[in-house]
């Protein structure tokens, strides 16, 4: 197994997804490699906080394929000279995030209303990592009204991007936070989250249409249109 090999594992191995063999090279690996022990750190940490806020209970059969597409694709995205004053950290935990959010119980898929399929949900991880390793990756970061962050990646050559929402608390008095986009004169949702949830990854297709990400507070279930006024509202020109 090569040394390109065995960092490929990174994901596989913090969700414990990897054979007696594959593990132990890991542990050599580590032992010697500083870059994947940030890695395994990142998406430890990354994976426990996503999972805090999902409530979705993904199929038997979902975790296995997820699990497929993440050990061929790295989790990191190379380093942007563009875009200096953003945190690597910050980039490197956005990445961790997005590559194992699906089988850490808050998938891009299960997260929504209606579980998916396991088809869908590891094209969605595809798509994550494909957005977050283009090489006009730009990363943006608002404050949420009540504490908490969203932070947004968007690649214009992928027309895609990925939103990451993790807010200090959840709405009381059975309401959600909900995720929309600014198309011209309309605003589109992008997806409610559950009662009590905090934590979403969601990515957004044909993102060269939208001015804005928004977030707001809706009543369980989401709204057709936003509630005035939103808790983040960044913009993407």
């Amino acid at each position: 197994m090569s040394a390109a090999d065995v960092h490929a594992l990174a994901g596989a191995y913090v969700l414990d997804a990897v054979d007696d063999f594959e593990r132990a090279a890991f542990d050599r690996h580590l032992r010697e490699c500083e870059a994947c022990r940030a890695e395994v750190d990142d998406l430890r940490e990354a994976s426990a906080r996503l999972a805090d806020g999902a409530r979705s209970v993904p199929p038997p059969s979902l975790r296995g394929s997820v699990l497929t597409a993440i050990g061929t694709t790295r989790q990191v995205a190379p380093p942007v000279p563009a875009r200096p004053a953003f945190p690597r950290s910050r980039l490197r935990l956005l990445a961790a995030a997005a590559a194992v959010v699906v089988a850490a119980g808050g998938a891009f898929a299960v997260q929504e209303p209606r579980v998916r399929g396991e088809h869908a949900a590891a094209e969605q991880a595809r798509a994550g990592q494909a957005v977050l390793s283009a090489p006009d990756l730009q990363v943006r970061e608002q404050t949420l009204t009540g504490g908490g962050r969203m932070t947004i990646a968007v690649s214009r050559l992928r027309n895609a991007g990925v939103i990451m929402l993790a807010a200090d608390a959840a709405p009381g008095d059975h309401r959600v936070y909900q995720l929309w986009t600014v198309r011209g004169p309309r605003a589109v949702s992008e997806g409610a989250l559950a009662v009590g949830q905090t934590t979403t990854v969601r990515i957004v297709q044909g993102i060269d249409q939208a001015s804005d990400v928004g977030v707001t507070v809706e009543p369980a279930g989401g709204s057709r249109t936003p509630t005035r006024p939103m808790v983040a509202d960044l913009k993407l020109a």
